[in-house]
């Protein structure tokens, strides 16, 4: 009895310590990886929208190149990313595991998915408001800045919540090969130990932190949408 006690107890303080960790490491690795996507990806889903035929300011075949970029990297699975991308990591970073390490592969999947998210959003914004913005004199800046980006915010605000769900999905993959967090815990101290106890709390955690993250984006994309205010 007294040896099960002290097994329990090492077992409670491990859970303990991976937990935090895994928690940590996860949303540091989701959180870092989406803003670098972000601040790549805006610009790129603007490109997308003002560059093509008809735009604000068309030039079609930088538009085609861009897409046809976008759309190779989107074509890689993620996991060959992790591993094309290990010489920029080791570069980088000074090593290609680990949470920090696991940013940059995180953050080049994620910047054409998110390009593609903003074109997405950037193209529901009315034509018509755009038009009233030219005949009103306003520049390609202003419209960008001024218009376009504010009437398409409440969408924008979905698709970073879909995105940084998403990213957070491919955190919890990379942890096949030793990035830490979530993931990582639920494989190497559940699957491979076959502690499924461990297994299933750090994959009920990944989806409460899933849920959380997609309803807070939710809120502030209804918040912002002046349509049913």
């Amino acid at each position: 009895m007294t040896f099960s006690l002290a097994k329990f107890i090492l077992d409670a303080e491990t859970w303990k310590m991976i937990l935090v960790n895994g928690i940590s490491e996860t949303l540091y690795m989701t959180l870092a990886s989406s803003l670098i996507a972000y601040i790549i990806g805006i610009p790129l889903g603007i490109i997308l929208v003002v560059a093509d035929k008809g735009g604000i300011c068309s030039h079609p075949k930088l538009q085609m190149v861009l897409g046809t970029i976008v759309n190779l990297i989107r074509s890689v699975p993620f996991l060959l990313v992790i591993v094309i991308a290990m010489p920029i990591t080791r570069l980088v970073v000074g090593t290609s595991l680990g949470s920090t390490a696991m940013v940059i592969p995180l953050a080049i999947a994620a910047a054409p998915y998110v390009g593609r998210v903003v074109e997405s959003s950037l193209r529901e914004v009315d034509a018509g408001v755009i038009e009233a913005a030219k005949s009103m004199g306003a520049s390609n800046w202003q419209i960008i800045w001024k218009v376009i980006l504010p009437e398409a915010k409440p969408s924008l605000l979905i698709g970073a919540g879909l995105a940084v769900t998403t990213i957070l999905g491919y955190s919890a993959m990379a942890g096949i090969i030793g990035a830490g967090g979530l993931g990582s815990y639920a494989i190497n101290y559940g699957y491979y130990r076959g502690n499924n106890a461990m297994l299933w709390i750090n994959v009920i955690l990944i989806v409460i932190i899933f849920q959380i993250l997609q309803e807070v984006f939710m809120k502030l994309a209804k918040v912002s949408d002046k349509r049913i205010r």
